[in-house]
């Protein structure tokens, strides 16, 4: 079976909307920018031209694995009432080693983004708490070694 690729609603949305950016509104404008280089002239020494056809090529990517991540989508749909860790729940957990806290949310990888606090389910972190509960204690295995957390809050 080919990998799916595990969304939340948001991140569903999310990735649908920067699709309709790039195919609408900055097609266009690298189209524009093109057009524009063509007519200074000579293509083969063009800087313009050749940034623009590159600035092209990268959003004609960008465009085609939105399109694959979206066909191979699997929403996850978030049990509001369930205190069991899911895809799509926010967490708040103390590290014991440290005596640390943090809040983040688990999430698909494709949404996964340290700096909005959201922790992809397949990191060492995102793994070892799915499916675990308000006031357990988890062992996560991570590259740097073991370390304990206290699951404090699931919401």
């Amino acid at each position: 079976m080919e990998n799916q690729v595990m969304l939340t609603q948001e991140g569903y949305d999310e990735l649908k909307a920067r699709l309709e950016n790039l195919e609408v509104v900055r097609r266009k404008e690298v189209s524009e920018k093109i057009k524009e280089a063509r007519e200074l002239g000579d293509i083969s020494e063009n800087a313009e031209y050749d940034a623009a056809k590159e600035e092209q090529a990268m959003i004609e990517g960008e465009i085609l694995t939105i399109k694959e991540k979206l066909r191979k989508a699997k929403i996850i749909a978030s049990d509001k009432d369930s205190k069991e860790i899911s895809l799509g729940k926010t967490v708040i957990i103390l590290n014991k080693k440290f005596n640390q806290e943090m809040e983040f949310q688990i999430v698909g990888t494709t949404e996964a983004n340290a700096a909005q606090k959201k922790m992809s389910n397949e990191s060492p972190i995102g793994k070892a708490l799915l499916g675990k509960k308000e006031g357990d204690t988890v062992t996560v295995i991570a590259p740097a070694g073991e370390f304990q957390v206290l699951i404090k809050k699931v919401k």
